[in-house]
């Protein structure tokens, strides 16, 4: 594929940085005609990509040139002049970023708050919602590799952005002039009580009063240590063991081959802690701390909780100590127990596309809410998106009090499954270095949709011919026992298929029921892997 050269030029003789100009006079053909294959396109809550210089990657024009386009569809709905919020994490690119966005929204006429130090996503979202900020603005790409970063953005009130306002955004950005046109103004730093008053928040989650706990912690590499140590401290917390080698920022991630809680081996010397010390409980946040990985001792030693299976014990506590006209919401991969326990507590129950975006939308009365990649968010009232540190500090408050009655969450677990039904999940996930194979395969897929899955007469739902907020694009395959959901990620080049199998407990056997799930996630696993 050729690009224009007269493109190029036009953007490196714009772009402000000496390095990422230099970066494209030094590239060769095959590599700028990736780099101005498009612009970045505004996905899960804003953008994400590799740190390049570009159209198509995280440097300082692309930032310039989003941000003004924030700017100008904010004043377009009559909020010049309103609080904005810029925050950021500690990786690649993160510091320049952050600061080239607040002087751009400075130069623009609105009441830039700029937090001074790396700071977690929780905190942002928070501040957002506190200060009833028009927009909030935080560089990170959470969990993606190292050679990444993005930029995320906040509404009013604190939830991720979402369509018409990222197309329209989009569109404002499109129409905005070459980055080195843009004004910019210095912006003084401040907010820094914000970190203080979310602490201090979080402190009031807990629901019992015993902290005889034991705890292991990681941020892995990334910003959240800091802010959890104080949150679990001022909660009343005090036996707390980091892992020495992931507690310092560190944009490299050099421990860990992908910096996510969910991936194969990214615990490992959490666990390894954990066992060392004996604990009762381990907690990893992921880099940007707004998702929260639970660890537990089992029989045959440590291992970490999925997320569905941390969202089922905290979804029931929280029920379990709140009344009146209440809301809780999961999405449409993850389990379904949920419901079951929702309609237990007698509490309105609602399911949502994948993505805090959406669940944070779930409707009035919100309490908890929870995505099976380890997104929890246990005080909506503050803040209106996962949030890793208070999910961590209420998942101690209820493991200690657990502890002092004898109990763990593998216990409240076979209580939940005796109650109602093992629910077990999975997930088959395949990465991809061209997205176009990805599409491809969900066409692949629509064409051959299966009559049957282990024997069992199929129902499918194509979220793609959906009309209204609910569409998407993901196929949704349904036996009376098994469900399967395919779909492409929505923040890395994967094509995912979540499963999950639920067995009824006959006479109390969960040994059997689980066996059954089991033999019903294999079918799935199977049925995944010829995609």
């Amino acid at each position: 594929m050729s690009v224009d050269q007269n493109l190029i030029d036009t953007w490196i003789d714009a772009d402000p940085d000496p390095n990422t100009r230099r970066e494209l006079l030094e590239a060769d053909p095959h590599d700028l005609a990736d780099r101005f294959s498009g612009p970045l396109v505004f996905g899960t809550a804003g953008l994400r990509g590799p740190v390049r210089a570009g159209p198509n990657g995280m440097n300082t024009a692309v930032v310039i040139r989003t941000t003004a386009g924030i700017a100008q569809w904010l004043h377009g709905r009559c909020l010049g002049g309103s609080t904005v919020i810029v925050g950021r994490d500690t990786r690649h690119g993160s510091e320049t970023f952050a600061t080239a966005a607040a002087e751009v929204l400075a130069a623009a006429g609105f009441r830039v708050v700029q937090l001074p130090d790396p700071t977690p996503t929780p905190v942002v979202a928070f501040a957002c919602r506190k200060l009833k900020a028009a927009v909030a603005i935080q560089i990170t790409a959470s969990h993606n590799p190292a050679t990444d970063n993005g930029y995320k953005v906040y509404l009013d009130g604190g939830a991720q952005i979402i369509s018409p306002a990222d197309r329209d955004i989009e569109a404002a950005i499109a129409a905005v002039g070459p980055a080195n046109s843009v004004p910019r103004a210095a912006v003084e730093a401040s907010g820094a009580h914000l970190v203080d008053e979310y602490i201090a928040r979080v402190a009031t989650l807990p629901r019992g009063t015993d902290r005889g706990l034991r705890i292991a912690f990681t941020p892995m590499h990334g910003v959240g240590g800091a802010t959890a140590l104080a949150a679990f401290r001022a909660a009343g917390f005090t036996d707390i063991h980091v892992v020495d080698e992931q507690f310092d920022p560190n944009p490299d991630f050099p421990t860990v081959e992908f910096p996510n809680p969910e991936e194969p081996g990214a615990t490992d010397l959490l666990l390894a802690t954990a066992d060392r010390v004996d604990a009762d409980i381990a907690i990893a946040l992921d880099p940007d701390a707004d998702r929260c990985a639970v660890g537990v001792k089992g029989p045959n030693g440590w291992f970490m909780l999925c997320g569905d299976d941390t969202g089922a014990v905290l979804g029931d506590y929280i029920l379990s100590h709140t009344s009146g006209d209440r809301l809780a919401a999961t999405t449409i991969v993850s389990s379904s127990m949920l419901k079951s326990i929702a309609a237990s507590h007698n509490s309105r129950y609602s399911e949502t596309l994948t993505g805090f975006k959406w669940l944070a939308r779930a409707g009035d009365g919100l309490v908890f809410a929870y995505e099976e990649a380890l997104g929890l968010c246990v005080d909506p009232a503050a803040v209106r998106d996962k949030d890793g540190i208070s999910a961590a500090v209420v998942a101690c408050d209820y493991a200690a009090n657990l502890k002092s009655a004898g109990r763990t969450f593998l216990d409240v677990l076979d209580d939940l499954a005796a109650q109602h039904g093992v629910h077990l999940t999975a997930q088959v996930s395949r990465r991809f270095n061209n997205l176009a194979h990805i599409a491809a395969s969900m066409t692949t897929l629509r064409n051959n949709l299966p009559k049957e899955l282990g024997g069992a007469p199929v129902v499918v739902e194509d979220l793609n011919e959906l009309r209204g907020p609910k569409r998407t694009d993901a196929i949704i395959l349904r036996t009376d026992q098994l469900r399967v959901v395919v779909r492409p990620s929505g923040t890395e080049p994967k094509l995912k298929c979540y499963l999950e199998a639920v067995a009824p407990t006959a006479a109390g056997d969960l040994s059997a029921a689980r066996q059954q799930a089991e033999r019903l996630l294999d079918v799935g696993r199977a049925f995944a892997h010829t995609l």
